[in-house]
């Protein structure tokens, strides 16, 4: 089963889910901005993309701006950070067994499927 973490408000989000329902392959779509990841969620992801969690952070975003850019922060506070404030987290994220992608753009889902 491919899993998407979705924010509805994001046009790539959007256009992560456009995507998968062109496939035609069943999906569950996860609103991760009502249903919060956990730090194990996290690392379980940042495992499957095989990236940092820095990597997985939305560097332009205010809250990171005023909050956290110029902190000196450990692998785990940066996953804490996107725990506390889930629209840290890039979107969407398109899961598909032991891997998963960001999917921007949204091309990158084929890489899993």
């Amino acid at each position: 089963m491919i899993t998407i973490y979705h924010n509805s408000r994001c046009s790539k989000s959007r256009d992560g889910v456009c995507f998968l329902e062109n496939t035609k392959e069943p999906f569950h779509v996860v609103n991760y901005l009502e249903n919060s990841l956990t730090k194990s969620d996290l690392k379980e992801l940042l495992k499957k993309m095989k990236i940092t969690p820095i990597e997985l952070v939305r560097k332009k975003e205010t809250l990171w701006i005023n909050t956290y850019k110029d902190k000196n922060l450990s692998d785990e506070d940066i996953i804490q950070a996107m725990v506390d404030n889930p629209k840290l987290i890039e979107r969407p994220i398109v899961v598909k067994g032991d891997k998963a992608v960001i999917a921007r753009p949204t091309e990158k889902i084929a890489e899993i499927l």
